[in-house]
């Protein structure tokens, strides 16, 4: 211990605390307090002298949502008022009552997790780690960057990915069970909202997705949710905005993905960083709004890698991590005792979140050694001049020992050694049923996105106008035959390049869908069925309005069927794209990268469609087989030419004609079968089909393994060990 007491002499003279946090704490009551025998009650909370002065008054105002801070002079403190130690103020007439949640605990003992490749000196992301959260708690996981927060709440959620393992066991509500759906929320770091819809209508969406039942109980629950994430001054909103009017806040969309999965009132909700990237009053704000929620009865367990001092009194557990090795679980205030003990006492002016960060960040001893050298007014520029290998080996070891390890096996004896009530599936809807709300959604959706919709369908008119007044006038002569195909060859062509204005559209479509998929709201299946049924809308749209404007501009064949089958034509051409869009977007997941591939694809395709050397003449490998028989354009513009030139005849001189098929024979390859206009619309249709049948293989082997881990539940692994269990009972 002597080497390990010179490793922190400089540190404990710095400071001007003492080795306890109660001898730290001023006549002001500066800091933390814990109340004389609430060594199982939530932590009492008071920062400073301001608190007295300017206080957070959390009230509901009549026929709202939201909860508001407001500066009331000599009210109570934030800490007593959750930790209910003053009676919850009285509720005005007409005030939204929240619905209570029936909680559930969670224990989890002797959990490793090890993924391969994830360190770099060993596997074991998550090492032996012990804990439970109790009902209407806050339970925190905090570390450093690399600590394993993440993984362990990820492994407690069930959603480890395909390269992990885990080992040990977690308990719910006493049994060793895995938990069935609707019965916990899971809200990751990054998750995806469709800026186009308000939050009322987000949510709505999401209700109809995961809740089946009648409508107006949907309604109802939205609301509930509405209200205890305190939305409801943002209700109306559109997420994204528009534009005259901006979108919502980084810590209101937080919300909104908190509030997405309120929906199925969960008995336990997962939260990764809660915080991230929110500012430090938006971050209490949330937090506030969090420690409502528990109220409610729900059990929280969330990660976060740094809190104001304000937010680190709201929480009633800590687990403090570690390159994966538990530093210490149990009350928040008894952290700060076990640093004291350890001999790392936390300064007064110093946020305690920020002092157990700098003792375990072994990051920080580059900055100690950059700074040694350095020197201020004050001495050295550091004041924290300590090893972290040694702090964070002394309070593991400091931990072990501890009575807070003695009291958590105890309590987890306590969790475990009875069995409570089992969590019940809520019921999944339909697939019929989500097929129909993504269609809907889709096309509400479509109908609001200017950018990526109404503006492609004037650049999709303005393009057939532009080629149509290029090669207008034409007339149906024989010497009107190789330009009527180039403009044939040059409308397909370009406005099948212009699919890629759906690129970023197209992307957010699929991180929609794979945040949804791994919360088990939908499908791969489900929404590329939703997607191509609000695709039909716009893109015949498109189809008939360009088709229109370029045929009569030609002057193709002036008959109703001809005009139908090149829009029917045209529209096929367009279903095809939008699944190489799909394609191409769930394989490379970047907007300059779909892009470019997508370009070069078209380019491609372009160049072994028959018409800037006739099918017949292309080199034999690559651009004959398979190029031209892969590319779509091929077909099409052979359908159509084979609509204008099939049982057409040309004269030639006053005696002789010849066919359109012979007219056409040195400038484009097309078949003499009258019905074989017919059999390339079968091909693009199929190729429509194989391009979605490839974008469902992508989403479910790969997509998902990329933006979001897949669900691996705790079932899977522990029911011969349940099984087991229950035997031996």
């Amino acid at each position: 211990m002597e080497e390990i007491q010179s490793q922190f002499d400089h540190y404990r003279s710095s400071s001007s605390s003492a080795s306890s946090p109660a001898s730290r704490v001023p006549s002001s009551n500066f800091f933390y307090l814990r109340k004389p025998g609430s060594l199982r009650q939530p932590i009492s909370f008071e920062d400073s002298p301001d608190w007295d002065d300017t206080d957070i008054e959390v009230r509901v105002d009549e026929g709202g949502d939201s909860i508001h801070a407001a500066a009331t002079p000599a009210s109570p403190s934030l800490s007593k008022l959750n930790s209910g130690s003053l009676p919850s103020p009285p509720l005005p007439e007409g005030a939204v009552i929240t619905r209570k949640i029936a909680g559930a605990s969670i224990a989890w003992k002797d959990l490793t997790v090890t993924i391969r490749g994830k360190r770099k000196y060993s596997d074991k992301v998550v090492k032996s780690s012990h804990g439970y959260a109790l009902p209407g708690t806050m339970t925190v996981i905090m570390g450093p960057a690399k600590s394993g927060k993440s993984t362990l709440l990820r492994a407690l959620a069930g959603r480890l990915p395909d390269s992990a393992r885990m080992y040990g066991e977690v308990f719910v509500n006493g049994t060793k069970m895995c938990m069935p759906y609707g019965s916990y929320g899971f809200v990751d770091r990054e998750t995806t909202l469709i800026g186009t819809l308000t939050v009322r209508e987000f949510l709505y969406y999401s209700a109809l997705l995961q809740l089946p039942g009648f409508l107006c109980q949907k309604r109802s629950v939205v609301e509930d949710a509405i209200d205890s994430m305190s939305l409801g001054d943002y209700a109306n909103k559109l997420i994204g905005g528009h534009c005259y009017m901006k979108g919502l806040r980084s810590g209101e969309r937080r919300r909104v993905s908190i509030a997405r999965e309120l929906v199925m009132r969960p008995h336990i909700l997962f939260i990764d960083e809660p915080l991230y990237r929110l500012d430090s009053v938006s971050a209490l704000l949330m937090m506030v709004t969090l420690k409502k929620l528990t109220s409610t009865g729900c059990t929280l367990i969330f990660t976060i890698y740094q809190s104001s001092t304000e937010v680190f009194g709201l929480f009633d557990r800590i687990c403090l991590l570690s390159n994966g090795n538990t530093l210490f679980f149990g009350e928040t205030l008894a952290c700060l005792q076990h640093f004291s003990n350890a001999g790392f006492p936390c300064p007064i002016m110093q946020s305690p979140s920020d002092h157990f960060l700098r003792a375990i960040n072994t990051k920080f001893d580059r900055i100690i050694a950059m700074c040694k050298s350095w020197q201020d007014d004050h001495g050295d520029l550091s004041a924290v001049n300590m090893d972290t290998a040694v702090a964070i080996r002394t309070l593991e070891a400091t931990y072990k020992s501890s009575a807070d390890a003695a009291a958590l096996e105890t309590m987890i004896v306590k969790l475990t050694e009875k069995e409570g009530p089992s969590l019940k599936s809520k019921g999944m809807v339909g697939n019929i049923t989500r097929v129909a709300v993504l269609t809907w959604r889709s096309l509400l959706i479509m109908s609001r996105e200017w950018k990526y919709y109404w503006l492609r369908l004037i650049l999709y008119m303005f393009l057939a106008l532009c080629i149509g007044t290029v090669f207008s006038g034409l007339g149906h002569t024989l010497s009107s035959v190789v330009t009527r195909v180039a403009a044939i060859f040059v409308f397909v062509s370009f406005t099948s390049l212009l699919s890629i204005a759906g690129v970023p559209a197209q992307m957010e479509e699929i991180k929609i869908n794979a945040c949804e998929e791994s919360n088990q709201h939908s499908g791969a299946f489900i929404f590329l069925l939703g997607q191509f049924f609000a695709s039909i809308p716009f893109l015949f749209l498109i189809s008939i309005s360009s088709s229109l404007v370029f045929y009569f501009l030609v002057g193709l064949r002036d008959e109703f069927s001809m005009l139908m089958y090149f829009v029917l034509n045209f529209f096929t051409c367009l279903l095809v794209n939008e699944g190489l869009v799909l394609a191409v977007t769930s394989i490379w997941q970047d907007v300059f990268w779909s892009i470019l591939i997508f370009v070069s694809i078209q380019v491609i395709m372009m160049l072994s469609a028959g018409f800037l050397r006739i099918r017949n003449a292309l080199p034999g490998p690559v651009w004959m087989y398979p190029i031209s028989y892969i590319a779509f354009h091929t077909y099409s513009i052979q359908g159509l030419l084979e609509n204008e030139y099939i049982e057409t005849s040309f004269a030639v001189g006053q005696v002789r004609t010849i066919s359109g098929n012979q007219a056409l024979q040195n400038v484009y390859d097309i078949s003499t079968d009258s019905n074989s206009k017919w059999k390339n619309l079968l091909v693009l249709f199929l190729m429509a089909v194989a391009y979605r049948v490839l974008v469902f293989v992508l989403l479910k082997f790969y997509v998902r393994k990329n933006l979001f881990a897949p669900k691996l539940f705790i079932c899977n692994k522990n029911t011969k060990s349940n099984q087991n269990t229950k035997n031996s009972r």
